[in-house]
């Protein structure tokens, strides 16, 4: 942590609730599309696996995310809790997006993450895999942003 950052609640260990509260927080994060929002929950010297890709410190994480969000428009995002515990959380997740082309995919996949004292981010482990979808198969419709607390969830969904 930075001396001029602010600790991100809720803390490790996680129980039920903090771990669920931490995945709505990251869900919300990522659904802003925001780069720079977004990094800002790592440690400066997080590391990342996303796919193939190794990414390593938040410069590095800041860029990866600029160039998925100039790829992967229109993203929206749903995450579920599947695991905790300590310092650790499991994560599968859906995102549906589109490329320059409007051809639409569904991208599924499950992450690790591990966590500082602090409620950093210290490592995030990523499998995903992209579906090509037609528009007419599209779930997710909210307004780009948050999703709606209404909204059902991957399980509701039967992703």
């Amino acid at each position: 942590m930075i001396a001029t950052e602010s600790p991100r609640p809720p803390f490790p260990p996680f129980n039920a609730e903090t771990a669920a509260q931490k995945v709505r927080m990251a869900e919300d994060a990522w659904n802003t599309r925001d780069p720079e929002k977004v990094s800002l929950a790592y440690t400066p010297d997080s590391t990342w696996r996303n796919r193939s890709e190794f990414v390593s410190g938040r410069p590095a994480i800041l860029e990866f995310l600029i160039r998925k969000w100039n790829k992967e428009l229109d993203y929206r995002l749903i995450k579920e809790l599947w695991a905790f515990g300590g310092h650790r959380i499991a994560v599968r997740f859906a995102y549906e997006w589109h490329d320059d082309a409007g051809l639409w995919f569904r991208s599924y996949g499950n992450e690790n993450w591990e966590f500082d004292d602090h409620g950093f981010m210290r490592r995030r482990i990523a499998s995903i895999n992209d579906l090509p979808i037609q528009d007419s198969d599209r779930k997710y419709h909210w307004t780009l942003g948050r999703r709606p607390d209404d909204h059902p969830s991957l399980s509701d969904l039967g992703l």
